[in-house]
């Protein structure tokens, strides 16, 4: 989550209208596995491995070839790439553009240990030119006491996990949400997070072995149980490794450690792959969500919820929380799109986590974590329009069947 400040200025506590109703309303495990109770804990086809599909034979799988193309055209050893190169942040060798992504999978990087060591994508940084009067925004809302996910997570927030990645400073992690692939119905393997999660914007490029675990920590154990935790219970369905990542050219371009003129458009849908199976992303997890594009205003979008994984204290990232609040709108500059922002004091790490509506009965993403306050009291996610609509169709007929 990437932090600024604005003036202590409040909205009263619009009425909780009923978010208790909303959490009700907000089942985002549609399916829950086909309802079986010990389900999260099945293996991915092991024989079916990224590992096979690529040729490796095992140990570190090998990096199919048109990613080693696009490593050697920008003079990266493969091999060494996955020995440890990947490490080499030289400005020069440090992808940024759009087409140049690139994440071959290292099989067996992200145990259980390294997930644990991984700090929140948060940036305590001040923004000055963030006051309430630029644009249109409402006062600030109450803060909201993030309340904790009920476990097993894979009966109740299936699609909602964390995303893992490196960066310059270290492993890192945010969250994201398995969403639905409209072009390959019941095949997804797609997944929503933020633009700030997979680029480091304007002065900055791609991050490197972004990884998304689905209902990671299933059961909520607390980090001193993690420690003999099965990987199972860590990684109930597998590490997904993105194959490709999108985000938009506003934030590539514009966004920085406080959001900056890409905060609007703080978001990302990646196209990811098992580091072992063979099955489809939702098949494996048994429940994706739809994305909302319309992006409503927010006296018609009413309630919204945000799920993720905050790491900054008091928070530790080890367990899934949520946050119900009716929306406000909040601007950065008038010469930007109005964004959501809700009273939450989920903290960085939740960043890319999706925020969720009811729409016509059913559970739909409705924007991400993007921005907060350094105090913590509210959460800002941006709308999610044609845009937005754009990069996840291409996407999803580009990538969507592979």
């Amino acid at each position: 989550m990437r932090s600024t400040r604005t003036p202590a200025r409040r909205r009263g506590r619009r009425t909780v209208l009923a978010a208790a109703g909303l959490v009700a309303a907000l089942a985002l495990t549609a399916t829950a596995c086909g309802g079986s109770a010990d389900s999260a804990s099945d293996k991915p086809d092991a024989t079916s491995s990224q590992a096979a599909a690529d040729g490796s034979g095992g140990g570190q799988a090998k990096v199919p070839a048109d990613l080693a193309g696009k490593l050697k055209e920008h003079g990266i050893d493969v091999d060494r790439w996955k020995d440890g190169g990947w490490k080499d942040w030289d400005k020069d060798k440090w992808l940024s553009d759009a087409k140049d992504f690139v994440n071959p999978v290292i099989e067996g990087l992200w145990k259980p240990e390294r997930m644990r060591s991984a700090e929140e994508a948060d940036k305590k940084v001040t923004t000055k030119d963030a006051p309430a009067g630029q644009g249109v925004s409402d006062p600030d809302p109450a803060p909201v006491r993030a309340q904790a996910e009920k476990t097993p997570y894979h009966r109740n927030a299936a699609p909602v996990g964390k995303v893992f990645f490196d960066s310059p400073d270290g492993p890192a992690v945010c969250s994201g949400t398995v969403v639905k692939d409209v072009n390959h119905p019941g095949r997804s393997n797609l997944v929503w997070t933020a633009g700030h999660c997979v680029h480091a914007g304007g002065n900055g490029g791609w991050y490197r072995n972004i990884v998304f675990v689905p209902a990671y920590n299933d059961l909520g154990k607390s980090e001193a149980e993690l420690t003999d935790a099965s990987p199972s219970e860590v990684a109930p369905y597998g590490n997904w490794w993105a194959n490709w990542a999108s985000t938009s050219n506003q934030w590539i371009q514009g966004g920085s450690e406080t959001g900056g003129d890409g905060a609007a458009y703080d978001y990302a849908v990646l196209h990811v792959k098992p580091e072992q199976g063979a099955k489809s992303l939702e098949e494996t997890v048994g429940a994706a969500l739809d994305v909302d594009f319309s992006a409503p205003s927010t006296a018609e979008a009413a309630k919204m919820g945000a799920w993720g994984y905050p790491a900054a204290p008091p928070y530790n990232g080890e367990k899934m929380f949520k946050c119900v609040d009716v929306p406000g709108r909040f601007s950065l500059s008038a010469s930007l799109p109005t964004m959501y922002r809700i009273g939450c004091d989920m903290t960085g790490g939740s960043s890319g986590g999706g925020w969720f509506r009811v729409l016509n009965g059913k559970s739909v993403l409705v924007s991400n974590t993007s921005i907060g306050p350094a105090d913590n009291t509210w959460l800002a996610g941006p709308q999610l329009g044609r845009d937005a609509e754009a990069l996840y169709q291409n996407m999803s007929k580009t990538y969507g069947g592979q």
